[in-house]
């Protein structure tokens, strides 16, 4: 007897993603495990003053995320966008948002843009993954000052994306690679 399946369930996990960081892989990879299709919505958002350009960005997540399609046998799209999340979702057929949270602070803020999203389409719902411990305390804000500064930030992201942001802020600054 075949197994009657359901329809597709897509999710989408939306961020800026400048720079894409482990605890976004972390939450990638998860979010995998719940739907038959996930596609990462890189935002636009030139007011937190990016350090890459979208289709930069797209590039990153897209080859960081390749391993975890891999694992998880489910297809991840990366596409950038510029419209409301809601209507974004309602493009690609999602039925799901997917949000991390890694700290209380962040939970009020995504609380009250859930329930924007809800009111602006009730059938789509907002799913939180919690990030993980180790993981709790990375932003790609911080990210981006640390290494502006010359710290060390090879702990908070994957290896391309490392060796990517390190170029990038050498170049803002007019370093070589020899230096």
């Amino acid at each position: 007897m075949t197994e009657k399946r359901g329809p597709e369930r897509i999710g989408i996990y939306p961020g800026t993603f400048d720079p894409i960081t482990n605890g976004h892989i972390d939450i990638i990879g998860r979010a995998a495990r719940l739907v038959d299709r996930l596609v990462i919505g890189v935002a636009l958002n030139i007011g937190k003053g990016p350090l890459f350009s979208p289709d930069e960005r797209v590039e990153l997540v897209r080859d960081e995320c390749t391993a975890i399609a891999a694992r998880t046998g489910t297809p991840i799209e990366v596409k950038h966008f510029d419209t409301l999340l809601i209507h974004f979702a309602r493009a690609e057929k999602a039925g799901l948002l997917i949000r991390g949270l890694r700290a209380v602070s962040d939970f009020d803020y995504e609380f009250q843009m859930a329930g924007m999203n809800y009111r602006l389409d009730h059938e789509i719902e907002t799913v939180f993954l919690m990030a993980s411990e180790r993981h709790q305390f990375i932003s790609s804000r911080f990210v981006k000052e640390i290494a502006r500064l010359g710290g060390d930030v090879s702990s908070f992201v994957p290896p391309l994306t490392l060796e990517r942001t390190i170029l990038r802020v050498r170049t803002d600054k007019g370093e070589t690679k020899n230096a």
